[in-house]
């Protein structure tokens, strides 16, 4: 049985996705994925140990120039690819319209959320095999859910398991490291700067170093300037690929990271993880793993879900607000809880 996927995006949604495939091909040992997924995270897809082959879908950078799509070939070549070969089932696991079109594109007959579950209802207009799943729950347990019911096999129980079977490059270290995951897109889940570099001094103490992986030009300023008042102990990692950045995250001794996709991949490694949410809320698709633990600030406001902070009480020590809520010391004391003996 052959199966389609399609899961376009973002970083952390596609590795939500990857559990959902490990139930399945161990109820049945044949089965096997293709994936329509955004270029940026194809490479993701393309670890898990069912998955033959990604169909990547820049619809992205077609939606912002829709014109160019059609007059490159680009969009022709992707409806030629897509529908290559005939598939037993396509599943979306998007519940979107932008990925029930795809379904629709490709051979085979689509299956998806029922009205009631997807996020945008109009898109179950294009399957021919609905599954009634909990709005309020967790992106892992939805998926899984979804593709229980789809395949036809009791859910299983167990702790999520990802998958990943990649031989990583390895990262040689003569101490142990934590690996500091400081960049996110919004500036309001960004864990202040100066707490970084006390949970540094903190680590020192105990004997590990510090590594900070940055993607951008912003990214790599900050870690520099956490780098200067860490000294010797931190270094700035080269920019790295995602295979590269994979090999740094599995050698390290834990990973502290805010709410951003490469805390996902983390976790999916089985690196233990502490994730750090302040406006955001790990109820509905924060990190989920058995090496993993996530740490919401309790605050009045939070989570309040903007990407701005628009506290107005008393002036604080810091800004976000809420992560003023989550020390240095609490995130100490929660990882060396964390870290295994």
């Amino acid at each position: 049985m052959h199966v389609l996927i399609v899961k376009l995006s973002s970083l952390g949604d596609v590795i939500h996705s990857l559990p959902a495939l490990t139930d399945a091909i161990g109820h049945y040992p044949g089965l096997s994925f293709d994936w329509v997924v955004e270029p940026a995270f194809a490479e993701i897809a393309s670890w898990h140990q069912s998955v033959v082959k990604t169909i990547p879908c820049p619809l992205r950078r077609w939606r912002q120039n829709p014109y160019s799509c059609f007059k490159n070939g680009e969009l022709r070549s992707f409806v030629r690819n897509l529908r290559q070969k005939p598939y037993d089932l396509i599943i979306d696991l998007q519940g979107l319209l932008k990925s029930a079109v795809i379904t629709a594109i490709a051979k085979g007959p689509a299956a998806g959320y029922h009205a009631q579950s997807a996020r945008e209802p109009l898109a179950t207009l294009f399957y021919r095999k609905k599954a009634k799943v909990e709005l309020e729950q967790h992106a892992i347990q939805r998926n899984r859910l979804l593709m229980s019911q789809l395949l036809n096999y009791p859910m299983p129980t167990d702790p999520p398991r990802y998958g990943l079977l990649q031989n990583f490059p390895r990262f040689e270290s003569h101490l142990p490291y934590l690996v500091f995951l400081h960049a996110t897109t919004w500036i309001s889940k960004h864990w202040p700067e100066s707490y970084w570099i006390r949970l540094g001094k903190i680590a020192a103490r105990q004997g590990w170093l510090i590594k900070l992986p940055w993607g951008n030009i912003l990214e790599r300023e900050r870690a520099l300037r956490i780098q200067q008042n860490l000294g010797e102990i931190c270094e700035v990692l080269p920019k790295l690929s995602l295979k590269e950045l994979a090999g740094v995250l599995q050698g390290a001794k834990a990973v502290v990271a805010v709410d951003t996709g490469l805390a996902h991949l983390a976790t999916a490694l089985e690196v233990p993880t502490l994730a750090l949410y302040g406006p955001t809320s790990p109820k509905r698709s924060g990190t989920w793993g058995e090496h993993q633990r996530s740490l919401s600030a309790d605050f009045s406001c939070a989570p309040c879900f903007k990407r701005d902070c628009h506290y107005q009480g008393p002036v604080l020590e810091e800004t976000p607000a809420c992560f003023t809520k989550l020390s240095p010391e609490q995130v100490c004391q929660q990882l060396l809880q964390l870290i295994p003996a």
